[in-house]
């Protein structure tokens, strides 16, 4: 599903653990590229459904294993670098459009699995600070990302506070 604008809906999952840090998940194909869960919405899903399906797929977790601590108030959109942008399909998109939520396990690192969806996204985790993705997620995606962390910091920063951190 593509908006009339090119953009195609999606969330973006930030899982924080009980020490306060986030999951950073390295994609399949023996790139070194990182970055946090994400996928996109299906024409019949809500956000809340897409969320918890892509965790699913992505992570291997479910409803149960996470507790929903915010999610960011509007859409928030990157453009894809031309040489991404697939001009023979139709509609052409041109971005994602997406809603960050910010999540924390309620359940063990050993839930995790990446291999729950039709093919694996990722192949390795890690559990990083706060900000470190900011410099290391691929450049087109670099502004999303800040604009999701910042708006979902104070958040976040209550759970560090709540945690003793």
């Amino acid at each position: 599903m593509i908006d009339v604008d090119g953009f195609r809906p999606n969330v973006g999952i930030i899982l924080a653990n009980d020490e306060g840090r986030v999951l950073w998940a390295r994609r399949v194909g023996g790139q070194d590229a990182w970055q946090f869960p994400q996928g996109g919405i299906n024409e019949s899903e809500s956000v809340e459904d897409a969320l918890f399906r892509e965790l699913h797929e992505e992570v291997g977790l479910n409803e149960q294993d996470v507790k929903v601590l915010a999610c960011t108030g509007g859409w928030l959109r990157y453009r894809l670098p031309s040489r991404m942008i697939r001009r023979h399909a139709a509609p052409v998109c041109i971005g994602q459009k997406q809603k960050w939520f910010l999540l924390r396990t309620q359940c063990d690192d050993s839930r995790l699995n990446f291999n729950c969806g039709d093919k694996a996204e990722f192949d390795y985790s890690r559990w990083v600070s706060y900000w470190y993705p900011l410099g290391k997620v691929v450049p087109f995606k670099r502004e999303v990302y800040l604009r999701a962390l910042k708006e979902l910091a104070p958040v976040h920063s209550r759970l560090e506070r709540e945690l003793n951190l």
